[in-house]
């Protein structure tokens, strides 16, 4: 084995995040796992999951929402009722019991939801349905005109984002992370393809930015700008998602919140050669977390380092990992020495209950 930390000194620092004195620059990213209870609570098999990956610097936990309106798919976490904080609790325990970190991360799925899933017609800035079929407890099902939002409707969102927040503090997470990426609602309203409103949260970016600006500084409110980060995926089409009009989008929204003092700002399908990525490094004077774009089909052999490499040469101060750490849970000892990563196995099983691909991803022995 060759020592993969001579040539990666920069990501293995520690470093500081806010109040937080992290072990090394490497992040694990929020997963999807679809592990949790129909009723969105968190079970000890995630306790499981979690405490395996404890070394990350800091782990992102897998999106959870803020009311029942906001699920996306069946068995995802949510932080809106008693149980669920409780479910959350026992993990961050069992996590801080192994010397890790956590955020959760809070995702409002707009029109990415259905009614055969949470009982519910989805919201949305404006009725405009997810442009493909999606996943149901009955299986792929054609998507459903979502209701447009009224103005008492955005108000309760932005106060439900500021209760959850409270709730994850509760749960023992150490802050969370506003999620506007990835074509959930937030970053809806970003866009130019599914906010189609005329009133003052659509039309010119002014105005399409500020509900991700009021939920943000709501949750800012609740539980302190520091243990609170916030995620953008600029370019993505993930979600039929039409930004339209992406080099002006970011600069208004870090304008808006570059004096919030937020934990960090966190990029997903982030390209160090993006010139929107470069002026984002510009424009923000916080901490930056870069999740990069990794091969589709394996996890590179260094486990991503040469990438991590990349970002953080860019200007990135922390580097997000996601398939490495769902494939790996002692990913940060075999990226230190050098031994070889395991691959997923199926990605089927990424999001299927139960421990297969999940929780028996072997870690290396003790003496290798």
């Amino acid at each position: 084995m060759t020592n993969a930390a001579t040539s990666s000194q920069k990501l293995f620092e520690t470093t500081a995040l806010g109040p937080l004195t992290l072990p090394h620059r490497l992040v694990m990213a929020p997963l999807t796992r679809n592990r949790a209870t129909a009723e969105g609570v968190p079970t000890p098999l995630m306790a499981t999951y979690y405490a395996q990956r404890a070394s990350a610097g800091l782990i992102i936990a897998e999106a959870s929402t803020p009311n029942p309106v906001g699920q996306t798919y069946p068995n995802i976490t949510a932080i809106h009722s008693p149980a669920q904080v409780e479910g959350w609790r026992q993990v961050t325990e069992a996590v801080r019991a192994e010397g890790g970190r956590m955020f959760l991360q809070l995702q409002h799925g707009g029109r990415v939801g259905h009614p055969d899933t949470s009982g519910l017609t989805p919201v949305a800035p404006s009725p405009i349905a997810l442009p493909e079929t999606i996943h149901t407890p009955a299986g792929r099902t054609p998507s459903v005109v979502p209701r447009e939002m009224t103005a008492e409707d955005i108000r309760s969102t932005v106060a439900d984002f500021a209760s959850a927040a409270r709730n994850a503090i509760e749960a023992g997470f150490e802050g969370v992370e506003v999620h506007s990426a990835n074509g959930h609602l937030l970053h809806q309203f970003l866009g130019q393809g599914t906010n189609r409103r005329t009133d003052g949260y659509g039309g010119p970016v002014d105005h399409r930015i500020r509900f991700v600006v009021e939920v943000t500084e709501a949750v800012a409110a609740e539980i302190g700008p520091g243990r609170v980060g916030l995620r953008v995926s600029p370019w993505s089409t993930v979600n039929g998602m039409e930004e339209g009009d992406t080099e002006e989008i970011y600069p208004a929204l870090l304008g808006a919140l570059a004096g919030a003092g937020l934990a960090y700002l966190h990029v997903g399908y982030a390209d160090p050669e993006d010139p929107v990525f470069q002026r984002i490094r510009k424009d923000w004077p916080g901490t930056l977390i870069a999740n990069p774009v990794l091969p589709k089909d394996r996890i590179p052999e260094d486990g991503g380092i040469a990438h991590g490499e990349r970002l953080l040469a860019a200007g990135a101060d922390l580097v997000a990992l996601g398939r490495p750490f769902l494939a790996n849970p002692d990913l940060i000892r075999r990226m230190r020495t050098g031994a070889p990563v395991n691959q997923v196995r199926d990605a089927y099983m990424m999001y299927v209950g139960g421990e297969t691909g999940y929780t028996d991803y072997p870690a290396l022995p003790a003496d290798a």
